[in-house]
């Protein structure tokens, strides 16, 4: 069974920094490409970035809305996605999720709640 598990979220202030994880299991992790994604209150579902598998490199891209401020990385050791978010904005507030794409479905965690207030 898939699972994914994001933590790290929580309250801070604009310009701030938070660091997000997501820890997998139920699939092999290293060869799938991960993603966050995230959901600002009474918005739909927002791509924030992605990062492929070690056989592409492990290449990233990001939303241009993030683009310069957050970085996404993994470690295929520890089964777990990273999402460091640097300078962040209060358009920033949301729940994030990562997600991968399993046997043509796509699965996400319960989230993690970022709130950027003063």
């Amino acid at each position: 069974e898939v699972q994914l598990v994001e933590s790290g979220g929580g309250l801070v202030q604009p310009g701030g920094s938070l660091r997000l994880s997501c820890t997998a299991s139920g699939f092999p992790f290293n060869l799938y490409v991960m993603n966050w994604v995230r959901q600002a209150p009474g918005k739909g579902l927002e791509w924030v970035s992605s990062i492929r598998n070690i056989m592409f490199g492990e290449r990233t891209t990001y939303a241009d809305s993030v683009k310069g401020r957050f970085t996404i990385s993994r470690d295929n050791a520890k089964n777990t996605l990273y999402l460091q978010m640097n300078s962040l904005k209060p358009e920033d507030t949301g729940v994030y999720y990562c997600s991968v794409t399993v046997s043509g479905s796509e699965r996400r965690g319960q989230g993690t709640q970022v709130t950027v207030s003063s």
